[in-house]
């Protein structure tokens, strides 16, 4: 039996800077209870940070931990001109703006594209998010976009 505090220092997660628009940083939760069955992380985002467009392979659910936040949820749209919506550039439509505050779960279906983080540049938001494996032994992908956040996806993040 391991326990860990989610507001000690210690087990940081290395991000990709990428995959955020600002200045985020996430504990590894599941690693410091050595936990197989889902990835936990306890994340901050500072000053209007914010997850870039994104989607998992699995379902997610979010524990609002501190501060206000929001979780954007996008749709493809159908592709114009002939072209596949798997193409870039690939038009979206938000479909819906959940704020979310201390306390507020939210459960997020795989394959489901959205953001997450802090709506406002004065204030700190944070979660913990739990990544729940598609199936057993297997292994938990999430695909991050470079986007305007309003109507189109460029690219995808490597």
């Amino acid at each position: 039996m391991n326990k860990v505090n989610i507001y000690t220092k210690g087990g940081q997660r290395e991000i990709n800077p990428d995959w955020f628009t600002g200045k985020t940083h996430m504990k590894d939760i599941s690693k410091v209870l050595e936990i197989s069955e889902q990835n936990m992380y306890h994340v901050h985002f500072k000053h209007g940070s914010k997850t870039k467009l994104h989607q998992h392979n699995g379902n997610q659910i979010l524990i609002a931990t501190q501060g206000q936040g929001s979780l954007e949820i996008f749709k493809k749209q159908n592709a114009k001109n002939g072209t596949s919506v798997k193409s870039f550039p690939i038009t979206i439509k938000k479909t819906q703006k959940i704020p979310l505050k201390e306390g507020d779960v939210v459960y997020i279906p795989a394959k489901t594209l959205h953001t997450h983080g802090s709506y406002n540049e004065n204030k700190k938001f944070s979660h913990i998010a739990i990544n729940i494996l598609p199936q057993k032994n297997s292994e938990y992908k999430t695909v991050w976009y470079e986007s305007d956040f309003k109507n189109t996806i460029y690219s995808i993040i490597k």
